[in-house]
C-alpha cells in the first residue's frame, strides 16, 4: 500500500474544505487569506530550521514558479469559496474536482505522459459520475450557474498549482515548495482584501474556528500531503484521486449542512469511485 494510503488521507481531509468554508460564513477572500496565512505561519518555523540551506540555494526559476503557483492557489480558493455562496456544496465540489480534465491534457502535452485505453476510460467514467452528481444544479437558476462557472475556473487554477508542483517538486522538498506557495498566496490575497476594502477583523468566533479547521485539517492534512506526494505521483494521478473529494463533500454536506443527496448523486458517487479505481490501477501498472 505504501504512500497510496496518504492519497486517502488527503482526500478525506479535503472533503471537509467546503463544509468549513460554508460554515465560516465570511467573505471568500477573508476565508482564503487567513487559511493560507495561518498555514504559512505553521510551516515557517519548521522551514527555517530544516530547510534554510535549500532556500538559500533555490534557483531563480524555481523561486518564481513557486510564487506563480501560489498565486494560482490563491485564485483557486477565492473563487471556489465564492462559488459556495451561489450553489450547493455538492455541486461546487464536484465541478472543482473536474481538475483532472486540465491536468491530464496538460500532462499529455507538457510532461509527455501516456495513458492506457483503460486508464482513459476510467477518467471518462469518473468525469461522467461528477457530471451526474451536479447535473441538477446546472438547471436550477442563473445564480447557481454563476457558482458553477466560478467553481470551474477555480478547477483550472488548482490544476495549474498541481502541474507546477509536479515540475518543481523534482528539485525542491515539499516543505520548501509549500512554504513558498503559501507565502505568495497569502501576500496576493492580502492585497486583494485591501483593494476591495474587506474588513480584516470583526468576525465571530465560529468564523475563526472554521478557518482553523480549514488550516489544520484541510490544508495540513490535505493540500500539504498532496504536495508531498507529487514527488512520487503525477499531477494527473493526484487530481484523479481528488475526485473522491466530491464523494466526501456530498456525504458531509448531508449530515452537517442537511443538504439532501439525490438518487443522481448516489449513482454519481458509485460511478466516480469505479472510475478512480480503474484509472489508478491502470496508471500504476503502466
Amino acid at each position: 500500500m505504501g504512500k497510496s494510503i496518504f492519497l486517502f488521507v488527503g482526500v478525506t481531509a479535503l472533503s471537509m474544505s467546503a463544509i468549513f468554508a460554508r460554515l465560516a460564513n465570511a467573505p471568500s477572500s477573508i476565508t482564503a487569506f487567513y487559511r493560507l496565512l495561518f498555514s504559512f505561519i505553521i510551516i515557517l518555523p519548521i522551514l527555517l530550521i530544516r530547510n534554510l540551506e535549500e532556500l538559500k540555494k533555490i534557483s531563480k526559476k524555481d523561486f518564481l514558479l513557486s510564487l506563480v503557483s501560489g498565486i494560482a492557489l490563491a485564485g483557486h480558493y477565492s473563487l471556489w469559496f465564492q462559488s459556495l455562496k451561489y450553489t450547493s456544496v455538492a455541486s461546487s465540489t464536484v465541478i472543482v474536482t473536474l481538475q483532472p480534465l486540465f491536468s491530464i491534457v496538460a500532462g499529455y502535452f507538457i510532461f509527455k505522459e501516456r495513458y492506457t485505453k483503460l486508464a482513459i476510460l476510467g477518467f471518462i467514467i469518473a468525469i461522467i459520475g461528477s457530471v451526474i452528481i451536479g447535473w441538477g444544479d446546472f438547471q436550477v437558476s442563473t445564480t447557481a450557474l454563476i457558482g458553477d462557472v466560478l467553481a470551474f475556473i477555480s478547477a483550472g487554477l488548482i490544476s495549474a498549482n498541481f502541474l507546477l508542483g509536479q515540475y518543481i517538486r523534482k528539485r525542491l522538498s515539499a516543505l520548501t515548495y509549500t512554504g513558498l506557495t503559501y507565502f505568495a498566496s497569502a501576500v496576493f490575497l492580502f492585497f486583494v482584501v485591501i483593494f476591495t476594502n474587506t474588513p480584516l477583523t470583526g468576525y465571530p468566533l465560529y468564523t475563526w474556528i472554521n478557518i482553523l479547521g480549514l488550516t489544520l485539517i484541510s490544508t495540513m492534512l490535505g493540500h500539504v500531503v498532496f504536495m508531498w506526494l507529487l514527488k512520487w505521483f503525477s499531477a494527473s494521478v493526484v487530481s484523479m484521486t481528488i475526485l473522491g473529494e466530491a464523494v466526501g463533500a456530498c456525504i458531509l454536506g448531508y449530515f452537517i449542512l442537511k443538504e439532501s443527496i439525490s438518487i443522481n448523486q448516489l449513482i454519481g458517487i458509485i460511478i466516480i469511485l469505479f472510475g478512480i479505481g480503474l484509472f489508478l490501477k491502470e496508471h500504476k501498472q503502466n
